[in-house]
């Protein structure tokens, strides 16, 4: 396949996996409806799916894990997804936040759309960048502190059990059903700030893309650039979503690097750009690293599934007693 077709198939993946999130969330709030109705509604099982918008749990559950060896029953799934993700992340860089995660999907959408329109996107100042990116980077030393160290076994364990985990998954939906002004806000401020400047939210603020961010620098997967074929025509430095400054790089270790191949697709030289395996000269093809993306995180999902670490042990009646009240 050629470099050029690499972004209408990135597209068409995010978009794909965005379309079925959503459909996730259209049978979960029917379940929802059902257990809130009493069971008079229709009946949707739910869809463990929806365990991956609950990046807390799973990482109190993968505390619980370390220490016992054993996956609890109450939302396996988002340890799961939470699992593949760091392992996607560990193999083919923040692949990821490029190619499934639909806060991704839609924050490239809208400054795409913004440089339509201003015929430019802008960066904040270099020093003001660099505090902005900090904030990620602190928020997530402060999940992994709250999590890895403060909490003991025993608050581990009354958390995960507790009726208030047990519903995480029904509590994020209501967040979205029921926007109190100031988080609608905080969106609507968000939305806007994607149009002039490239993935705020990614950049500025996410814990989760800080996290596989650090992950993925371990990755045998970067863009290497030839130095001889480069034409230094600045093009691969200009296309980055993440400003990174690839045409000065010979190898993209950037923690910021998601994995989006823009930078290749759009290289004029042919050859210069290439993603290739640390330490060796071998090339991965855009086909091969687009099937591993998909792939390895279905993959994931199947492995949850196969050793029966993916559905919820919480019963539908323990879900109607727990909706009902």
């Amino acid at each position: 396949m050629g470099k050029r077709f690499m972004q209408p198939l990135r597209i068409a993946v995010q978009w794909g996996y965005l379309l079925f999130m959503v459909y996730l969330g259209v049978e979960f709030f029917r379940f929802v409806r059902y257990c809130r109705s009493g069971g008079t509604a229709s009946f949707v099982p739910r869809p463990e799916g929806v365990e991956g918008f609950l990046p807390i749990s799973a990482l109190v559950s993968l505390k619980e894990w370390v220490i016992t060896g054993v996956i609890n029953p109450v939302h396996p799934a988002g340890l799961v997804i939470f699992l593949t993700i760091v392992a996607v992340s560990l193999l083919l860089k923040r692949s990821f936040c490029s190619w499934i995660c639909p806060v991704g999907t839609l924050s490239e959408f809208l400054w795409k759309r913004g440089f339509s329109l201003l015929h430019r996107n802008y960066r904040p100042p270099r020093w003001l960048d660099m505090v902005l990116r900090g904030i990620k980077y602190l928020l997530l030393a402060f999940f992994l502190y709250s999590i890895l160290v403060v909490m003991g076994p025993e608050q581990v364990t009354a958390f995960i059990y507790s009726d208030y985990n047990k519903t995480a998954d029904v509590r994020m939906l209501d967040f979205f059903l029921h926007l109190s002004p100031f988080a609608l806000g905080v969106i609507l401020f968000l939305t806007l700030l994607s149009l002039p400047v490239r993935n705020p939210f990614c950049r500025f603020l996410c814990p989760y893309g800080a996290l596989v961010g650090l992950v993925s620098m371990l990755s045998p997967a970067k863009v290497s650039r030839d130095g001889e074929l480069c034409v230094s025509c600045g093009v691969c430095t200009q296309v980055c979503p993440s400003y990174i400054p690839v045409m000065a790089k010979r190898r993209v270790h950037s923690p910021e690097c998601i994995g989006c191949w823009r930078c290749i697709s759009h290289c004029r030289a042919e050859g210069a750009l290439e993603m290739k395996l640390t330490g060796r000269k071998v090339i991965v093809p855009g086909l091969v690293f687009a099937i591993l993306v998909v792939l390895l995180f279905w993959g994931g999902t199947m492995v949850g599934r196969l050793t029966g670490n993916w559905h919820t042990a919480i019963t539908v009646e323990e879900y109607l007693r727990l909706l009902g009240r």
